[in-house]
């Protein structure tokens, strides 16, 4: 079964993981940014922890196993996500902050090469300038302006992190079971969430109908099924196919932002759409 959908897995990811605007954009009016991610991530690591009992899934032999997962979950999750949140609400834009967080490709392309002796032959590195360029004409009219240059700090922070994550996750964890290794990767993210919301927020979260929806999302598809697929598929590709994939977001997500909210997008936008698919394409298929 696996093996016949595992063809659908790469789109099935960039679908799950771009619909995350949907819950930051109707949950965020109701908590404050690293509330709203503890508060995810503690629910996330509950109903784990219940299906790894359930199904009795084989949890991570050594110790070493337990802290390679668990720094990979922290980059990858509790830095990413808490460096985005935390830019935006100091008010930058977020096509800004896609675009600043969209260099990730290139920057795992050149780490692929360092540090895990992968090769990325011309054809990749065209395609992934390709995507580049497609995505800013995609973000071209929601870039925004008028923001304080501190803002960018935590974002790019947020690029490095998930950056480091994904190398690291390659290196030093090439197989554990998706639930416990979950279960892994989240309890440091919750601990680091939880510590840095209690010292900078008040905790205080309005439970209104669209905020248990968000919450209920982004727990669900985002964190238990978009995470899933992106831990199958850094353990089933190369760095760079799986990097590249993160070029699709934005134009997926602006599709899926007219088709609900009614959003526009001009018409550079359908021009960088065609580039980054083009680009996503030239990337994987030269590996």
């Amino acid at each position: 079964m696996m093996r016949r959908l595992a063809p659908a897995f790469p789109l099935l990811f960039v679908v799950l993981w771009s619909t995350g605007f949907i819950g930051a954009r109707l949950g965020l009016p109701h908590s404050e940014p690293l509330t709203f991610l503890f508060v995810r991530y503690l629910l996330v690591v509950a109903l784990l922890l219940i299906l790894a009992v359930l199904s009795k899934a084989p949890w991570p032999g050594r110790r070493m196993d337990w802290l390679h997962i668990g720094v990979a979950g922290l980059l990858i999750h509790g830095v990413y996500l808490g460096g985005v949140f935390i830019a935006i609400s100091m008010g930058l834009p977020s096509g800004v902050a896609a675009l600043v967080v969209g260099l990730q490709p290139l920057l795992v392309a050149v780490g692929a090469g360092l540090f895990l002796h992968e090769t990325v032959v011309r054809r990749q590195w065209l395609g992934l300038v390709l995507g580049l360029a497609g995505v800013a004409l995609v973000l071209a009219n929601k870039l925004g302006a008028g923001f304080e240059l501190q803002a960018l700090l935590p974002c790019v922070i947020s690029l490095l992190a998930i950056t480091c994550g994904n190398l690291y996750q390659k290196r030093f964890c090439p197989q554990f079971d998706w639930r416990t290794g979950a279960v892994a990767q989240f309890v440091p993210t919750v601990v680091f969430t939880g510590l840095a919301a209690a010292l900078t927020e008040t905790l205080r979260i309005d439970w209104v109908p669209e905020m248990v929806f968000a919450m209920g999302w982004l727990v669900l598809v985002l964190s238990l099924g978009a995470v899933s697929l992106l831990n199958w598929l850094i353990r089933n590709n190369n760095s760079v196919n799986v990097a590249s994939l993160f070029y699709l977001v934005p134009p997926c997500t602006a599709v899926v932002a007219w088709l609900l909210f009614g959003e526009s997008f001009a018409g550079t936008a359908l021009v960088g759409m065609g580039l980054v698919v083009w680009g996503v394409y030239w990337a994987r298929a030269a590996s």
